[in-house]
């Protein structure tokens, strides 16, 4: 199979801060029609794709979250311009200068400004930047500004897809990425042994929020996280601190700051991708969480719960970068692992 770069522009470039996934939601629930044998909504937001399967004893649930780090606009200055609160963490040396849209009555193309360095002090100029430091700069006066732009609307970067080489670089890879690939495996699942809960879920980036009500909610016997994971494999950086690598395979989670992956779960990957030769790496993620914490400890019994993570450079920045190659390992990995749940045994030894 082939990455369809055209569907994860869609999917990549569509707005949907945290709380506000609207358009994205809009656009899976497109893509999924037909895929399975019942779509459902909650109350939060988050959309269910089910498909039965031979044993509805036993229910797995897939979790790739639909938000993207944003703002939300929390004043307008008498010039015009805005100040913003985050939703979901930023690396805030990297917004100098970027364009931004504000999701206004309309949408409106604005500019992460700052203090310019020429007129900077010696001590500013050596200080780290603070998100605090920008502002939004809209081109209009306070008068024109509101006519579009109230408090409380929400801004997503402004960047489309390209490809990079082997690469694909784009804003929200993370978790965008994964949405796609939950599509992907959605389309190839065939001979599924118990029911399957495909869940594109909401607020992940302030707090895993959509996949806990999820999780509450299926009760899911075994579960999988998808998301992104760092790839520090960039100049100066130590083995130890590099994660995992662009083009070295899908990753298997051990474990992250929120989750220890069940050791089950986690050698069970690893048979499934020897036995369909498919790249893989391990991933040991020393800080950051993922709606895997939720899918394994929100449900009554709690669940089998593990994770495919798509290694991803520049992470909460601007822009971000995935390998096409590990992309389609972690569709292949994540499909043959639900097809071949009820021939392991899952006993605890």
């Amino acid at each position: 199979m082939k990455t369809d770069v055209k569907l994860l522009a869609q999917i990549c470039e569509a707005p949907g801060a945290p709380g506000y996934e609207q358009k994205i939601r809009s656009l899976v629930l497109k893509h999924i029609k037909g895929l399975a044998d019942k779509v459902e909504q909650d109350n939060i937001g988050n959309v269910y794709a089910i498909k039965k399967g031979k044993d509805s004893s036993k229910r797995v649930m897939i979790a790739a979250h639909m938000d993207e780090i944003g703002f939300i606009v929390k004043h307008i200055d008498d010039n015009g311009f805005l100040r913003f609160h985050t939703l979901g963490g930023f690396d805030p040396k990297t917004l100098t200068a970027q364009r931004v849209i504000v999701h206004g009555k309309k949408d409106l193309i604005g500019v992460m400004g700052s203090k310019p360095i020429h007129i900077m002090s010696a001590e500013e100029r050596n200080k780290t930047v603070q998100i605090s430091d920008f502002f939004i700069d809209l081109g209009m006066p306070k008068k024109e500004v509101e006519k579009y732009v109230a408090i409380g609307d929400t801004i997503t970067r402004d960047r489309q897809l390209i490809e990079m080489g082997e690469c694909v670089n784009c804003k929200s890879i993370d978790n965008r990425v994964s949405v796609y690939i939950l599509i992907e495996t959605l389309k190839l699942l065939k001979n599924c042994p118990y029911d399957v809960y495909a869940v594109f879920s909401v607020q992940e980036e302030v707090g895993i929020r959509g996949a806990n009500v999820a999780a509450h909610n299926i009760n899911p016997t075994f579960g999988f996280g998808l998301d992104t994971t760092i790839a520090y494999d960039l100049p100066d950086a130590k083995a130890e601190e590099q994660i995992t690598k662009l083009g070295h395979g899908a990753a298997i989670k051990i474990m992250d700051a929120s989750t220890i992956c069940d050791y089950r779960m986690i050698q069970y990957q690893k048979e499934i991708a020897a036995k369909y030769k498919i790249k893989w790496q391990p991933e040991v993620l020393p800080m950051g969480g993922t709606d895997t914490a939720g899918i394994q400890r929100m449900g009554k019994t709690g669940a089998i719960a593990g994770a495919i993570s798509i290694p991803t450079r520049h992470l909460h920045q601007v822009i971000e970068m995935a390998h096409k190659a590990d992309i389609e390992a972690s569709v292949l990995l994540l499909k043959h692992c639900i097809e071949n749940l009820d021939k392991y045994d899952w006993s605890l030894k």
